[in-house]
């Protein structure tokens, strides 16, 4: 099978400019050459991975125990072997990703790797670990990741500085999305100023979009509840709403942010656009639709990154269109409703909680992986 228009992925990429990418990653697809076909079949051109995409890949498949033991007999701790397992499959897929890297001129291409979820707060060890992960993995088209909190940003500004390409990870707030755009754009000024080169840096801002349903549907189900019927239509037209608002409200502010005098003066030096990615773009809810994440979402200068059953989902049925612009002003006004006494929700302390729960979802299950590796080295220790 080749690739075709026909084929709703390609169209996205070809007639509205969004990149497609895949929120998966393990040895088995690189190596049974999935990840090639995906590329050439679906269009797919860029991976993102996190620690429980990881956790999925390594704990239970025999494909790793061959180097897991390995390493257990040169004396290596359990956090040097997850490393060793987890960069190889980063330079592997660089390499499968690498012609897109080269045929984009770099835009696309590129595979993330989130640093320890364990110092999302902790800026010295996240500039630390993001200059070590980079330089151990050694390829252009990695990105690293680093969490979107207020700790973070600074370490995003000096990563930018220092020539790595960085994915800003669970931003939910359009405030903090903002914040983050400025972050690298200071990071390219500075890097400026040191007379290096900023033209081969590349930079995503990853949206979390599900998430945010998930938990205000929840707030507004709760709420109609207790709610008389008048009150209850009110809620009820606000639910699976939030999240493609949000996003279409944080474009706004990307085309602001990177149509300025500021970021005009960087274009000049070559800089290039970092791009909104959205996050999260699973449909949780089985009432609303499995692509409504991507169909309302389709935008010039953006990435969609999506889980494998989305990608097949979205090739099956998704129904392209330059969305991402239509209905704006409704946008502002579902997130102006929010405040609307009958409704009540306060946006910033969901953002707030659901950046905590996010920090959270990614330390339990690297620990766990951690814990599963060392469960494993003993076994094959034993034998």
């Amino acid at each position: 099978m080749t690739a075709t228009n026909e084929n709703p992925i390609l169209q996205i990429e070809q007639q509205y400019g969004q990149s497609v990418w895949m929120d998966n990653l393990s040895r088995d697809i690189i190596r049974s050459g999935e990840l090639k076909q995906l590329t050439e079949q679906r269009g797919i051109h860029g991976i993102t991975s996190n620690p429980t995409i990881f956790e999925k890949a390594i704990a239970g498949n025999e494909t790793y125990d061959q180097d897991i033991e390995a390493g257990s007999k040169e004396g290596k701790s359990v956090q040097a072997i997850y490393e060793s397992l987890v960069f190889e499959d980063i330079r592997e897929a660089c390499d499968t990703l690498r012609p897109i890297y080269d045929e984009t001129n770099g835009t696309d291409g590129y595979v993330s790797i989130e640093v320890p979820p364990t110092i999302a707060q902790d800026t010295e060890s996240t500039i630390s670990e993001a200059r070590r992960y980079f330089q151990a993995i050694g390829r252009d088209n990695v990105m690293i990741k680093i969490p979107g909190t207020q700790k973070g940003l600074p370490a995003v500004e000096q990563a930018i500085r220092e020539g790595i390409n960085v994915n800003i990870t669970l931003l939910f707030s359009v405030q903090s999305y903002v914040e983050t755009a400025w972050a690298y754009i200071r990071g390219l000024e500075k890097r400026l100023e040191d007379g290096k080169d900023i033209s081969n840096i590349a930079s995503v801002a990853s949206f979390f979009l599900s998430r945010i349903d998930v938990k205000v549907d929840k707030m507004l189900d709760e709420k109609m509840a207790e709610a008389d019927e008048s009150k209850q239509e009110k809620l009820k037209q606000l639910k699976g709403k939030v999240a493609i608002a949000n996003a279409k409200i944080a474009y706004q502010e990307f085309k602001k942010i990177f149509s300025s005098d500021r970021w005009k003066k960087l274009e000049q030096h070559g800089a290039k656009l970092q791009r909104l990615l959205w996050a999260s773009t699973g449909t949780k809810n089985p009432d609303y639709s499995d692509v409504m994440y991507v169909d309302e979402l389709v935008g010039r200068y953006t990435i969609n990154t999506m889980p494998p059953e989305t990608i097949e989902a979205c090739a099956d049925h998704c129904s392209p269109g330059d969305r991402i612009e239509m209905d704006v002003d409704q946008a502002y006004q579902i997130m102006e409703s929010l405040k609307d006494p009958d409704v009540n929700i306060d946006l910033d302390q969901v953002m707030s909680e659901l950046l905590d729960e996010g920090i959270e979802k990614f330390v339990k299950p690297y620990e766990s992986l951690l814990s599963s590796l060392d469960n494993k080295v003993k076994q094959l220790t034993s034998v």
